[in-house]
């Protein structure tokens, strides 16, 4: 079969199109998938160039998805034909969070999905929401997750709240697109203007340019009439953790998601303890969270904004279009 591998040390000159042997039969409560497409994530960036140290030969990406076309002995919750889609943190199930790394991830940890083929457990996957294709359902399992995670799971959201998304990576514009589904305003910065309109194509009640408005924070409260967002989806860190701090209100959540700004900078933490905010760190979700979030999609004409799609043996342009940051929601690899 097509796979992906990254060589040591990283770098998008070190991936390669190899052919490997196809896996086997599935064993008990295993089931066999062919891949059909993934779709792009900071974090697959961040291994495949290298600044997440993986293993020699990994085959990246976390996302996955496909059509189960084989059943181990004891599965229960898929047969062949299946459209399924995979998870991001295989061993949490459900609950509270347990892990505090990254070594189960595919496409970190373990192989991950640039590849045709794969046997894995059962529970490491779900049902694609119903109508979707392969590719708008590889762009779930990481931001869009994240995003729902974030607003709801963690966040309680509710119709009249307000969120402040920002910019247009697929985490901001899920949470842009979940927020709306469920009757909550939002604003939305970019420093594009031609991207602060099609945010406002896509429900944004206000929009904020950072670069012309750099202190956003103070514009958000005045566009709230002095009281803040409830929630903040925050993918920048240290950078922009203090405006987020300004924008969000007494008592708010800031899910922070995102280190686009670095990975350690000043917090403004007397101010956070005023503001008696919290600030969440989030990674992705549980599979039981994906399974409320597909049900919620499901219920909605919701349908993922996809910027561009490449062929598997393009995944190192696909990479170079990400880092150009002109991309407007998710880029997704398809074969």
């Amino acid at each position: 079969m097509k796979a992906v591998t990254v060589r040591s040390p990283g770098g998008l000159d070190h991936l390669q199109i190899t052919d490997r042997e196809a896996p086997g039969e599935p064993g008990p409560g295993e089931i066999r998938v062919r891949i059909h497409a993934s779709s792009l994530n900071f974090h697959d960036m961040s291994v495949v160039t290298g600044v997440i140290p993986s293993e020699d030969g990994r085959i990246p990406m976390s996302d996955g998805a496909g059509v189960v076309e084989a059943v181990g002995e004891g599965v229960r919750e898929f047969a062949v034909g299946d459209a399924v889609v995979s998870t991001f943190l295989p061993p949490w199930q459900d609950g509270l969070p347990h892990q505090d790394n990254f070594s189960a991830v595919p496409g970190d940890g373990v192989d991950g999905y640039a590849c045709e083929q794969v046997v894995r457990p059962a529970n490491w996957f779900t049902h694609q929401p119903s109508g979707y294709t392969h590719k708008e359902s590889a762009t779930l399992t990481t931001a869009g997750l994240t995003a729902w995670r974030a607003l709801v799971e963690d966040g309680n959201l509710k119709a009249g709240d307000t969120v402040l998304v920002l910019g247009t990576g697929g985490v901001s514009i899920f949470a842009l697109q979940f927020a709306r589904m469920m009757g909550a305003r939002v604003i939305a910065t970019s420093s594009s203007d031609d991207k602060l309109e099609r945010l406002r194509e896509l429900g944004a009640e206000h929009t904020i340019n950072y670069v012309t408005e750099p202190k956003w924070g103070k514009k958000v409260k005045a566009l709230t009439n002095g009281r803040g967002v409830d929630q903040v989806i925050e993918v920048g860190g240290p950078g922009t953790v203090p405006q987020s701090i300004d924008a969000v209100r007494i008592g708010g959540l800031i899910s922070l998601i995102g280190v686009l700004t670095g990975t350690g900078g000043n917090i403004p933490t007397a101010k956070l303890m005023i503001k008696q905010a919290r600030l969440q760190g989030v990674v992705v979700g549980s599979r039981r969270h994906q399974l409320d979030m597909i049900r919620a999609i499901e219920a909605s004409d919701m349908r993922p904004i996809i910027d561009s799609t490449f062929a598997l043996e393009e995944i190192a342009k696909a990479f170079e279009h990400e880092k150009s940051g002109q991309h407007f929601g998710k880029i997704c690899l398809e074969y």
